[in-house]
C-alpha cells in the first residue's frame, strides 16, 4: 500500500484495538465487518463513494452511518466510520483492510478463548488438505460453482471438529476469496493471527513428520536466527525424499534430497 493507504490502515488499527478493549463481542465485530468488505466489494457506486480521496470525510462517514446504523453493532459503525474518513490511495486498499480488520477481530476472539494455536493450525491443515486434493480444490474454487454447496463442503469438512473461528475464515476465505487464490487468502490469515501474536510462522516441508525433539530444535535454531518467536507448520511431503525446506516469510531455505539431486544434474549438464 502508498503512504496514505498505509496511515490509513494504522488509523483503523487503532480503532479496532478500542473496540477489543471496550468488551466489544469479538465474533460479532468480525463478522460484521467482513459483511461490511463484501457489500463494499459488491457495489461499484459505494465503493467509489466511500474511497474517493476528493470527498469530505465527514461526507463519507455520513454515508456510511447512513447505510449501517440498526445494521451492525456501535462498536463496528465506529471502525467503519474511522476507515472512510481516511485518505486511501485506490478503492481495494478500502475494501482489504475492513476484510483484515474483520480477520483480526475474529481471530481476537480465538486469543480470548485461548485457542488461537488450534485455529492457527486448523487452518494450515485445512489448506493443506485442499491442496492435496484437486477435486476438493476444484469444487471450492470453480468461479461458477453454486455458494451454498461450496459453504456445505466447508461446513462437512470442518463444523464439529474444528474451533468456531476456524470455520468462520474458511467459509470467508471460500465464499468471498476477492479476487486472490485460496492458498494466498489463507496464507495472509495466518499471517495475521502470527502477527497479533507477535511471532513469525516457519512453514516446514519434510518426507515425515517431525518429531517432538526434532520441532524443538528447529524452532529455537529459527527464534535464533530472527530474534522472534517462530511458530512451525510442518506439511509432510514424500516426494521430497529427505531433510527439509523451510519458508519463513518469503525466505527459503532448501535442504531437500531433491534439491540437491536437481543441483548435482544443473552440474553435470554444464
Amino acid at each position: 500500500m502508498r503512504g496514505s493507504s498505509r496511515a490509513a490502515v494504522i488509523a483503523g488499527s487503532t480503532a479496532l484495538e478500542a473496540a477489543l478493549a471496550s468488551g466489544a463481542d469479538r465474533a460479532r465485530l468480525g463478522d460484521e465487518l467482513l459483511a461490511v468488505a463484501d457489500l463494499v466489494d459488491g457495489n461499484a457506486t459505494l465503493r467509489r463513494a466511500l474511497g474517493d480521496p476528493s470527498r469530505e470525510a465527514a461526507e463519507k462517514q455520513s454515508l456510511a452511518e447512513q447505510l449501517l446504523t440498526g445494521k451492525v453493532s456501535a462498536e463496528s459503525l465506529v471502525v467503519v466510520k474511522t476507515l472512510v474518513g481516511q485518505r486511501w490511495a485506490t478503492e481495494r486498499d478500502l475494501a482489504d483492510t475492513v476484510e483484515q480488520l474483520g480477520v483480526e477481530a475474529i481471530l481476537a476472539g480465538a486469543e480470548q478463548q485461548g485457542h488461537m494455536d488450534r485455529v492457527e493450525d486448523e487452518l494450515f491443515r485445512f489448506d493443506r488438505i485442499v491442496a492435496g486434493s484437486p477435486e476438493l480444490r476444484d469444487r471450492l474454487t470453480n468461479r461458477q460453482g453454486d455458494a451454498e454447496a461450496k459453504a456445505g463442503v466447508v461446513s462437512q469438512l470442518l463444523e464439529g471438529r474444528t474451533a468456531p473461528e476456524t470455520v468462520r475464515l474458511a467459509r470467508q476465505a471460500v465464499l468471498a476469496p476477492r479476487g486472490r487464490k485460496l492458498d494466498r487468502t489463507l496464507e495472509r490469515y495466518l499471517a495475521l493471527a502470527a502477527k497479533r501474536r507477535e511471532q513469525l510462522t516457519a512453514v516446514v516441508t519434510a518426507a515425515t513428520d517431525l518429531d517432538d525433539a526434532q520441532r524443538d530444535r528447529l524452532s529455537r535454531a529459527l527464534q535464533s536466527i530472527y530474534g522472534r518467536a517462530v511458530l512451525l507448520q510442518v506439511a509432510v511431503d514424500p516426494a521430497v525424499l529427505g531433510g527439509i525446506r523451510v519458508r519463513v516469510g518469503d525466505e527459503v531455505v532448501d535442504g531437500t534430497i531433491v534439491r540437491r539431486l536437481d543441483e548435482a544434474r544443473r552440474h553435470i549438464a554444464g
